[in-house]
């Protein structure tokens, strides 16, 4: 194996209207700090500056939520087609640059960068392995794409996320367990009770 670091990217899917949260998800705070940046501060201290932060719905704020944290925004104009041209969005980003890229929601506060690290270091560095994470009765988000899956995730559309992908026989799963992963906000209340009712 060469000794050459493998690159990998950090993609936060933060591109969604959030209906349901009643209004802009990505910004609303937990301990302080906005959710999008709490995602991509995770990220980054695994990845570094390859963070790409999706964007969507009211991208003004979203893009003061974001403030200076690390990484880069690209901007998803077709974020109401779905999470799959989030996705597509950033795999088509960073097609050319990553060896493999993690896939993150802007809605799981409860993901650590060990466990993100955990998830590369499962990884055996092959182009059709899979890296996912085990919560609850599934598998899901956080999850290692490697290169290998990057067409399949630039031609993704709709909100089915990569659902399809996690499927596919040409690609081998593997898992890591990681249960807090199952918590996400899609509401007030769910970050209220995170909150401790604050």
């Amino acid at each position: 194996m060469s000794n050459q670091p493998r690159k990998i990217f950090a993609a936060i899917l933060a591109a969604g209207d959030a209906s349901r949260f009643g209004s802009t998800k990505q910004a609303a705070t937990l301990g302080g700090i906005p959710l999008v940046r709490k995602a991509i501060e995770t990220a980054a201290d695994v990845c570094g500056e390859r963070v790409i932060t999706v964007i969507g719905h009211d991208p003004e704020t979203v893009v003061g939520a974001v403030a200076a944290a690390p990484g880069f925004i690209v901007v998803n104009e077709n974020y109401q087609d779905g999470l799959g041209t989030s996705i597509a969005v950033a795999a088509h980003t960073c097609r050319n640059y990553a060896d493999a890229i993690l896939l993150l929601l802007a809605d799981q506060p409860l993901v650590t960068a060990e466990h993100l690290q955990a998830l590369i270091d499962n990884w055996s560095g092959a182009d059709d392995e899979i890296v996912a994470t085990a919560f609850a009765d599934t598998v899901g988000p956080p999850v290692l794409f490697p290169r290998g899956s990057f067409s399949a995730l630039a031609a993704l559309t709709g909100d089915h996320g990569a659902r399809e992908i996690l499927r596919d026989s040409r690609f081998s799963i593997k898992t890591v367990r990681f249960d807090a992963a199952a918590v996400d906000i899609d509401t007030p209340a769910d970050l209220a009770s995170l909150s401790g009712g604050d």
